[in-house]
């Protein structure tokens, strides 16, 4: 993923330095809570996004900044928040702040990254569409995360539900980055309409991989336990093809449903969806939403941040973490 972004390397490293300032705090725990999320890494993805969205346009790094350190805070502190929801205990292979501090501390933690995000995107007050567009995503964020929670062990779900879902839990805030990082820097309507709806496409595809990964990838290199969509009852779209295709429909009805699984429960479970296609359909629906997202590019100038979107939308689709 480095290799994808060396276009972007010194710019997304001003953005790390920035996002280390910014987590700091006089409150010796708020600090390390901030930090220890901080240092836990992550891809980047929607900073990424931002910079070479920017750079269809008049691209100045000042510019495009405080939008790219925004857009990770919000998702950071909606890991934060997802963390206490799901109790998990790791994420990228390390222990999530839950884990070492605790519920009250994280949803603290959460509200403060996402209190500072908006402190950052009022540095746009000459460019209101920043504010309108991420206000309207972050809410709709939210919806996302409350019908999953109300959705949970549900098994009478349609690629419909979990399309309104995903939408809102991961590609609207890519969409927005996408958009954004153009927007600030002055580019006209047709080119950043067609880069948010490029990150729309790409937002679904990343999401629906997610999920994938999570009954597929080596558990060490996804950083966290795999079946954790399943131990929480989170309805994903290999499930949802597989409760409609699997000859063994009552049983896996009925590990889906189970609230207390076992974790040879959770292997059959991924056994029934995989042997019925669920993957296979899943990964043919990852591959309508990569392209859709490469024709989006096709009218944008022939510039080397156009062949870094092409290159991004082929490592989701090839990711193994």
């Amino acid at each position: 993923m480095l290799d994808i972004f060396n276009e972007i390397r010194d710019d997304l490293q001003a953005v790390e330095d920035e996002l280390a300032k910014v987590v700091r705090h006089e409150n010796p725990l708020l600090n390390e809570t901030s930090s220890h999320l901080l240092n836990a890494g992550g891809k980047r993805l929607r900073p990424a996004f931002a910079l070479l969205s920017g750079k269809f346009y008049n691209y100045q790094l000042k510019s495009v900044l405080p939008l790219a350190v925004a857009l990770e805070l919000i998702h950071m502190a909606t890991l934060v928040h997802d963390d206490v929801v799901d109790s998990a205990l790791t994420r990228r292979g390390k222990p999530t702040v839950k884990a070492k501090w605790g519920n009250r501390i994280s949803m603290h933690t959460g509200d403060l990254l996402f209190a500072k995000s908006l402190l950052m995107i009022s540095k746009y007050e000459d460019k209101p569409l920043v504010s309108k567009v991420l206000s309207k995503t972050s809410v709709k964020m939210c919806e996302g995360e409350i019908q999953q929670i109300s959705s949970a062990y549900k098994s009478d779900q349609s690629i419909k539900d979990y399309l309104y879902r995903v939408q809102r839990k991961t590609a609207l805030l890519i969409a927005a980055s996408c958009q954004l990082g153009a927007v600030v820097c002055g580019a006209p309507r047709e080119i950043y309409m067609r880069l948010r709806r490029y990150g729309y496409q790409i937002g679904i595809a990343f999401q629906v991989i997610d999920d994938i990964l999570d009954m597929t990838a080596d558990q060490v290199k996804l950083g966290k336990p795999i079946g954790g969509d399943l131990r929480q009852g989170i309805i994903t779209l290999p499930v949802i093809f597989a409760l409609k295709n699997s000859s063994n429909r009552e049983l896996l009805v009925k590990l889906v449903e189970k609230r207390d699984k076992t974790e040879e429960e959770v292997r059959k479970a991924i056994e029934l969806i995989r042997d019925c296609g669920g993957i296979k359909y899943s990964n043919n629906v990852v591959d309508r939403y990569i392209n859709k997202a490469k024709k989006e590019l096709e009218n944008l100038p022939d510039i080397p941040a156009k062949r870094i979107l092409v290159k991004i939308a082929d490592f989701v689709k090839y990711r193994s973490f």
